[in-house]
């Protein structure tokens, strides 16, 4: 039996519970108009595992915008609701650690105009370069412990009245003519307003989404055990290698990585392993615990007992960039309920993610307000030309 909604307030199902479903469901619950629930099969409690993208993120905020304008706002909007949060004193400052972030490039880039608005901003001078850089800035940032903060986002979210559900969900219409009724066994249901689609790489396979442009950016990573190390560093090479230690509030340190397209293998490869190791040491060699530096240049092996983990995850990356559109869908004996998506973030999703979601609230109210056109098969959204990286 369908409920009536006689509170006026809107009905919301988010698919996906990674960095983008929690933040977008957390922001549209902010909004005070709608009741959210997010519907996941993997969520932030269970344990590490491929099919869970965001717990292996770095994660620090260093925009790769470039001239995409779109992008530059998303990440930019994002870094100032991240810095607020990270304020002493702020909801989730131990999920944060703010430090002093050098950029290395020994690729073509020349400036890095779209970072001017970070906080400390400056360009290194020539005897400030390492390694192959011909070029280099500074700037202070935030980097997140990742599994904190997404438990972070996901515990606000209860808190706030959030209902969380898991589900392996096969079509979106599954949702759409009972709501969550058939995975709660209830009798009685409010019918769905919206559905926001935050499925990662899982837009790949969803079916009545099923985008072939979504395709997986593998990354490698090896957690370390670091507490003196309170800066950042990335090195971009010539060819494309990247190199990045990135500290967490915790004293733990991320170093990686790697980004290999179309690349499913699920499990970390030890000889990728050793490599970041190798790479990490030659851009961060304080990264060896202090007293093997006293007489010597540090090596690999003084690493091994400092190593947690290595670590691989699967970055949803989408031909196009991110997927920022509302598109209106049959709902049987209702008419057109209008379908959010935001998914394809690539390795963006972290550093755009309040401002995807933001966005994405945008349009759901769009779409609420304005109901379905009459040209109803037309998407309406915010196309971009990013691929993420």
């Amino acid at each position: 039996m369908a409920l009536s909604n006689d509170d006026q307030i809107n009905e919301i199902i988010v698919i996906g519970a990674g960095v983008i479903g929690l933040t977008t469901a957390l922001r549209i619950q902010q909004q005070g108009a709608y009741r959210v629930t997010i519907v996941a099969e993997t969520f932030p409690t269970d344990p590490k595992s491929s099919r869970y993208t965001s717990h292996w993120a770095g994660a620090h905020h260093v925009s790769h915008a470039y001239d995409d304008q779109r992008q530059r706002k998303l990440d930019q909007d994002t870094f100032h609701a991240l810095w607020q949060l990270s304020e002493p004193g702020g909801p989730a400052e131990g999920c944060f650690l703010r430090h002093t972030q050098t950029e290395y490039h020994g690729d073509d880039l020349t400036d890095a105009e779209w970072l001017h608005y970070m906080p400390d901003f400056k360009y290194l001078d020539t005897n400030q370069l390492r390694g192959p850089a011909k070029m280099g800035f500074s700037f202070s940032t935030v980097t997140m412990n990742t599994p904190v903060y997404l438990n972070w986002l996901m515990s606000t979210f209860l808190a706030k009245n959030g209902t969380i559900l898991r589900v392996s969900l096969q079509h979106i219409s599954q949702l759409l003519e009972r709501g969550t009724s058939p995975y709660t066994g209830a009798h009685s249901y409010r019918d769905v307003d919206a559905i926001v689609v935050c499925a990662g790489l899982g837009a790949r396979n969803l079916g009545g989404v099923e985008d072939k442009d979504v395709y997986p950016i593998r990354g490698q990573t090896v957690l370390l055990r670091a507490p003196w190390i309170k800066f950042g560093r990335t090195m971009t090479e010539a060819d494309g290698t990247y190199t990045y230690t990135m500290p967490r509030s915790n004293g733990d340190v991320l170093c990686g990585g790697t980004r290999v397209p179309n690349d499913w293998y699920p499990i970390p490869r030890p000889e990728i392993t050793e490599d970041i190791l190798a790479r990490a040491l030659q851009l961060t060699p304080e990264l060896a615990p202090p007293q093997t530096r006293v007489n010597r240049e540090p090596t690999i092996e003084d690493l091994r007992p400092i190593i947690i983990e290595p670590g691989c995850g699967l970055r949803p990356g989408r031909k196009g960039g991110i997927r920022l559109e509302v598109e209106w869908v049959d709902a049987p004996a209702r008419g057109k309920v209008p379908v959010v998506y935001n998914y394809g973030h690539s390795g963006y999703g972290f550093l755009s993610s309040w401002g995807s979601a933001s966005m994405a609230l945008g349009l759901l109210e769009g779409a609420l307000t304005t109901g379905a056109p009459t040209n109803a098969d037309i998407c309406v959204g915010h196309p971009s030309g990013n691929p993420g990286n």
